[in-house]
């Protein structure tokens, strides 16, 4: 059992972290390192307001149409290969990390539905990946959206109670609505996932920030829909491999 545990959960987890760290390069690491020159003020957001084209091409404070920032960019680039390749590096390995952590909660949740008498082979190992997916991310993301960096929000401490009350109370009330077996489970199930958004997220009485919003909504659909991908994969590994430790 043990073993079990360890291989489905670790093993699979960081493969399926090193997916994610995939998905990431391709769909989100170019969106964040543009957050991040917003948030520096390498680039501003509306600073040549009635100029279209220049406001489409990023100049800079100089208006010269980003040729200037462009070699900036290029000088930045020549003098940040390596911190480059060494952040990239950290991405994949914590990815990978955040992932096997994952993995093991998933396949503990295996190893309970299996004492409780129910299999779970490779296609409910995917359901079991898209419910974390909704537990930690969908439903945290209909209150506290996924941020740019450049972006403004509450006080970190509230929107982090926020975030971890929203996914006990959704993991519970998916767990009520899949294995519940009378009308008092699914009216539970109902109170567990409407509560969170019922309180509410913490949010400032104001929006504002340096990243352009249009940025940031690109960031978050895109940031959810690698972190569904990411989750379906984490459940199929952790129930095959789960699967395949049995004797």
């Amino acid at each position: 059992m043990i073993q079990r545990l360890f291989v489905g959960g670790l093993v699979a987890g960081f493969a399926a972290g090193l997916f994610s760290a995939l998905l990431h390069f391709a769909f989100i690491q170019e969106l964040i390192l543009l957050g991040e020159k917003y948030e520096t003020g390498a680039l501003v957001h509306f600073e040549t307001a009635g100029n279209a084209p220049a406001a489409e091409g990023h100049s800079d404070d100089n208006g010269d149409d980003g040729h200037s920032q462009d070699h900036v960019d290029g000088a930045a680039g020549e003098q940040g290969g390596d911190s480059a390749l060494t952040r990239n590096a950290l991405t994949v390995l914590f990815t990978g990390l955040i992932y096997a952590g994952y993995g093991l909660m998933l396949v503990a949740g295996f190893a309970l539905a299996e004492q409780l008498g129910r299999k779970i082979d490779t296609r409910e190992g995917v359901l079991w990946g898209v419910a974390g997916f909704v537990a930690l991310q969908l439903a945290p993301a209909m209150g506290l959206a996924p941020e740019l960096p450049g972006s403004v929000g509450a006080d970190i401490t509230q929107r982090q109670i926020w975030w971890l009350g929203t996914v006990v109370a959704t993991g519970g009330g998916l767990a009520l609505l899949a294995y519940g077996r009378s009308v008092a489970a699914a009216v539970a199930a109902g109170v567990l996932l409407a509560a969170p958004h019922v309180i509410g997220a913490p949010h400032l009485d104001e929006y504002f920030g340096s990243a352009p919003a249009e940025l940031g909504a690109e960031f978050a659909s895109r940031a959810l829909g690698v972190g569904l991908a990411s989750w379906a994969a984490l459940g199929w590994l952790c129930a095959r491999a789960w699967n395949s430790g049995r004797v």
